[in-house]
């Protein structure tokens, strides 16, 4: 009497791994890890805000103990920094993989140019990401490891603190720091704009009822987390926020 085979573990594993892998590999797979780690970066750039909105703040020692609190979780806040680098180039190769492949769908040019019903922000999503990903680069260099400033070292607060508030003013005394800072912003506030629409629609959960809703909620999103980073290095450039008494002006 023929004795029925029993599948063994691992081909049982095999099998449930390759259609998880096929649709991680596949275009609607893709957006999906897109999607995800766009609103994951989302809500990273919201606190971040937040956080340093407290710049503003009539005492500027507040600012310096939201540095110091980050800076106390000691290898715990490196490992969040590496997570979210990580986040952040899965989320630009995985975009980057999307367009490449929307290009070689469309390979042939036409004499007629039809008209584009794409915005600027969609057509300019990979350039937007890769920029940002080198200014976050250049803003971690420069404000946390001080690598172009190792002589802010020096500068600490009365209570003995790191004095990130007067970093932040003398390195946005820097027009052309300020400028890289402005543009990169910009370029995030494009890339959200389209990326939040984007992503709702991935899930499944745009329709049009609610399209215009969810296109507009993403527009002002976008609008008040650039005017928010842009405040910064803007009051630095016209003098409205200045140097605390206990900073020295460093050379």
């Amino acid at each position: 009497m023929p004795v029925a085979s029993v599948p063994s573990t691992s081909s049982l594993g095999k099998s449930a791994k390759a259609p998880l892998r096929g649709f991680l590999t596949s275009s609607i797979g893709r957006k999906w890890i897109v999607a995800l780690t766009g609103l994951g970066l989302l809500g990273f750039v919201i606190g971040h805000l937040v956080g340093n909105l407290q710049f503003f703040l009539p005492d500027k020692q507040v600012f310096n103990t939201y540095a110091a609190t980050l800076q106390g979780l000691g290898p715990l806040l490196w490992a969040m920094r590496l997570g979210l680098l990580f986040i952040f180039v899965v989320h630009i190769v995985t975009t980057i993989s999307l367009v490449i492949e929307n290009k070689k769908a469309r390979p042939q040019k036409y004499a007629m140019v039809q008209p584009q019903t794409s915005t600027v922000s969609s057509r300019t999503m990979a350039i937007s990401g890769l920029t940002v990903l080198c200014f976050v680069i250049y803003h971690v260099l420069h404000f946390t490891v001080l690598t172009f400033h190792p002589n802010y070292r020096e500068l600490i607060d009365p209570a003995g603190r790191h004095d990130v508030y007067s970093r932040m003013i003398l390195g946005f005394q820097n027009p052309w720091i300020s400028g890289f800072y402005i543009l990169s912003i910009a370029l995030l506030a494009m890339h959200l704009k389209h990326g939040f629409s984007s992503s709702v629609q991935t899930f499944g959960i745009k329709s049009r009822p609610v399209a215009s809703l969810v296109d507009n909620g993403g527009k002002l999103l976008s609008l008040a987390i650039a005017i928010g980073f842009i405040s910064i290095p803007v009051s630095v450039l016209f003098h409205l926020q200045k140097l605390p008494p206990w900073s020295p002006l460093l050379p």
